[in-house]
């Protein structure tokens, strides 16, 4: 069923009341998403949001078919959380509004927890869960004895919330934060799992992941449009490295028909992306129209082939893209919507 040409999406990021009101197509950062998506027949509409501006975008959006949110979980600027936006964003969808990524995705999906409840997959490592700190308090130290491991918030972006820590003695551990951009510190153990305390605030777990000795090999973004692969980045993080690993690289965008990532897009799409989407329970039409999925590299396999490491799923703010993606996520957006109204037609 092709879609209608009066079909409308809103695309919300945060912003203040003058940024809305200045907000147009052609000059925002997604001024690409904007472009496909009208190749596809589907207008589209800047929606700046704050908390103080629910009301008013909450009627731009119920005259909307859909709405594509790109909102962190965290504003690195302010640390302001979204929760005033996933209540309008699950009000809006119960009133049939397209939404992606729906809050309800992105609590399956976006969270650190995903490494835990997908870490018999292929992808997956060695990840603990603590869901409140006496747990953490009674299992963390046994686990930092086997080797270097990397705590993080179940919530987060811009490495808020993400430290390598190395045990030195027993009592004094090393302790590197990925956003920090400093040198590691030491400090006593107890210390470093006493500040920890606020991170469970809110019934928030912390996850707990080994760390991946070929981290500075490079890490290789996989973009996602629904379920199928729309490209890739490759960097060289050092987030968690030592100042004598040098800077981070920026990130290179290529295509998904890169050769060099093949291997690596053949098992998304066979198989870890219906793996995963079975796992959480998550229909894959329900999937984000934009989606990425970071990887390490881990051990070689018997053939010599690289194997690849799950380090974190972002679903919430997934920009820049490589250059090809934003024809397949409007295809993909395209698509829902026309599946929806084909479901309405019929209802």
């Amino acid at each position: 069923m092709a879609i209608s040409s009066k079909s409308k999406v809103a695309i919300l990021w945060r912003g203040d009341r003058p940024a809305r009101d200045a907000a147009r197509a052609e000059s925002s950062r997604l001024s690409s998403i904007f472009e496909a998506l009208a190749h596809c027949g589907i207008g589209a509409e800047p929606a700046v949001w704050s908390e103080d501006l629910t009301d008013e975008v909450r009627n731009q959006l119920l005259a909307m078919d859909g709405v594509l949110v790109w909102v962190d979980p965290i504003s690195t600027a302010t640390g302001a959380r979204r929760n005033a936006l996933d209540g309008l964003l699950r009000d809006v969808a119960r009133a049939g509004v397209f939404v992606s990524t729906h809050p309800d995705i992105a609590a399956k999906m976006g969270v650190k927890a995903v490494l835990h409840r997908t870490r018999d997959l292929d992808w997956g490592s060695d990840v603990a869960l603590y869901e409140d700190e006496p747990s953490f308090r009674a299992a963390f130290p046994a686990r930092l004895a086997t080797g270097i491991r990397v705590l993080k918030r179940n919530r987060g972006n811009g490495g808020i919330g993400v430290w390598k820590v190395e045990g030195l003695d027993g009592a004094t551990v090393r302790v590197k934060e990925a956003r920090s951009g400093g040198a590691p510190h030491v400090v006593p153990l107890d210390t470093f799992m006493a500040e920890r305390q606020a991170d469970f605030e809110g019934g928030e777990p912390l996850v707990d992941q080994a760390f991946q000795p070929r981290h500075l090999e490079g890490m290789v973004r996989c973009y996602v449009a629904g379920d199928r692969v729309a490209g890739f980045g490759h960097q060289f993080v050092r987030a968690l490295a030592g100042p004598e690993d040098g800077p981070s690289s920026p990130r290179l965008y290529s295509a998904a028909d890169d050769p060099r990532f093949q291997r690596l897009r053949a098992l998304m799409e066979s198989d870890w992306i219906p793996a995963m989407a079975k796992r959480l329970a998550i229909p894959p039409d329900t999937l984000p129209v934009i989606w990425d999925a970071d990887f390490l590299l881990g051990p070689k396999t018997p053939e010599g082939d690289d194997s690849y490491v799950l380090c974190e799923i972002n679903v919430s703010s997934v920009f820049p893209i490589p250059a090809e993606a934003p024809d397949a996520l409007a295809e993909t957006t395209r698509l829902r919507l026309a599946a929806r109204a084909a479901r309405k037609a019929g209802a």
